[in-house]
């Protein structure tokens, strides 16, 4: 093999002609200088077409390649201009790397492969570089990746929800596919713009052919649904509308805390002291604040399954139940909705819809205001309720995936652009993902 050949392969370029090597001991960098093959020079980086020479740009320029064994490796070349008669002027495409990347092809799939499979520390120190640097070259990797397949083919059953990436309200929109159960698109936002932006993707033909859509209660994505996807059956998250009955319930145990601590101000201050020598107590019995201090460590007993109870918690159940039968009778209906969906996935649809149908008259009856507005609520939702209940389908997915992407996005920070971190979760969660240079 003709060296010229070997440190192309080293190097990781292809259709490159490799002039000459050079050492720099004091650097320890290698740098190899390089040309296109003749058919590959003068190309435009958009459209690929040969053009004409504009000028010779800012001379030479190098790119960072892959290392070889302990040695930092780059390569020189010319960097001209071209002019495009579609896309104006340009810097000439070069086959060893991506426009507008001063990494090589193998340099970005190397560090997009590591970012997937390894820890930020390992990346970073492995590659040599910057976590900031990390981002931008995923952002490219996932750009040449969209460019050569289509996410959005075939899709019929998906699931549309939010999730918080930053403080200060910063959301990322997400879109995953109920039948591959992938990511298939995201975006940052949660508006009414940012769902038309998805649907403006997939366009008309192909939002003709949706089928379900599941989400969350958000007015802002069922509108753009029911404008560009009308046909398709709309399903409500059960997990979302057990949510709504877990915030009622909470709204009468803060109004029942609130009572017990309006309770203990009347009370004497302090806590009980000595007894006396007589054998009396120097302050009496303080129900308010002990009902205060039970009240505040009953949250979770009353937010959790009954069957992820603990031994304390399911105690503290029982103690509610003995002490306020209001707050209990909001728990009851809490889990009684919650069990309109298992009996909907259990038993058939029919007994699902038909316990709905029950609970929203015992909601109707109880006197809990909070349980009478969610009733009224449900009511507002039940076509998109019902139709989970007898599809079967909920957003289960989504959330999982939303969860996939809060440890991504813990594992981003650092990354200064929203599009960086969508970018590792499309590497990460939709199915497409660099193979390592040289591995087939």
């Amino acid at each position: 093999m003709r060296s010229g050949r070997l440190w192309a392969r080293l190097l990781g370029v292809e259709k490159t002609t490799v002039e000459r090597v050079e050492y720099d001991e004091q650097t320890s960098v290698v740098t190899a200088h390089v040309k296109p093959h003749e058919r590959e020079r003068r190309r435009c980086p958009r459209c690929r077409r040969r053009c004409p020479v504009y000028d010779r740009g800012e001379g030479r320029r190098r790119w960072r390649a892959l290392d070889l064994g302990t040695l930092v490796a780059e390569l020189e070349a010319d960097a001209p201009r071209i002019e495009c008669p579609e896309h104006g002027v340009l810097v000439a495409a070069v086959p060893w790397a991506r426009h507008h990347a001063g990494h090589t092809r193998f340099f970005d799939d190397q560090v997009a492969w590591l970012a997937v499979q390894t820890s930020k520390t390992a990346v970073t120190r492995l590659m040599r570089i910057a976590w900031r640097t990390v981002g931008a070259i995923i952002t490219r990797v996932v750009a040449d990746l969209d460019a050569g397949v289509d996410r959005l083919e075939g899709l019929r059953r998906i699931g549309i929800d939010e999730i918080s990436y930053k403080k200060g309200q910063r959301y990322i929109t997400v879109v995953v596919d109920h039948d591959t159960r992938r990511l298939v698109w995201a975006a940052p936002g949660r508006d009414r713009v940012t769902v038309r932006a998805f649907f403006d993707a997939l366009g008309a033909e192909r939002s003709a052919l949706l089928t379900h859509v599941s989400a969350d209660g958000a007015d802002w994505i069922a509108y753009v649904v029911g404008k560009r996807a009308p046909q398709a059956i709309r399903c409500a998250d059960a997990f979302h509308v057990v949510s709504w009955a877990t915030e009622a319930l909470d709204v009468v145990r803060r109004q029942a805390l609130n009572d017990a601590r309006a309770l203990a101000r009347t009370e004497p201050k302090g806590r009980p002291g000595r007894p006396r020598k007589d054998g009396t107590q120097a302050s009496g019995p303080r129900p308010g604040h002990e009902r205060t201090r039970a009240l505040r460590h009953a949250r979770y007993a009353l937010w959790k399954n009954p069957e992820n109870l603990t031994s304390t918690q399911q105690a503290k159940l029982e103690w509610v139940a003995t002490t306020d039968p209001l707050l209990h009778r909001a728990y009851l209906l809490k889990e009684g909705l919650r069990t309109v969906f298992v009996l909907g996935h259990r038993d058939g649809p029919d007994d699902g819809i038909d316990a709905l149908d029950r609970w929203l008259a015992w909601a109707a009856r109880s006197r809990i205001p909070a349980f009478v507005d969610l009733g009224r609520k449900i009511r507002r939702h039940r076509p998109q309720i019902e139709a989970a209940i007898r599809e079967d389908l909920s957003n289960a997915l989504v959330e999982s995936t939303n969860t996939k992407i809060r440890v991504l996005t813990r594992v981003a920070f650092g990354f200064h652009s929203a599009e960086a971190l969508i970018a590792l979760a499309m590497l990460s969660l939709g199915g497409y993902r660099p193979d390592l240079p040289g591995r087939t």
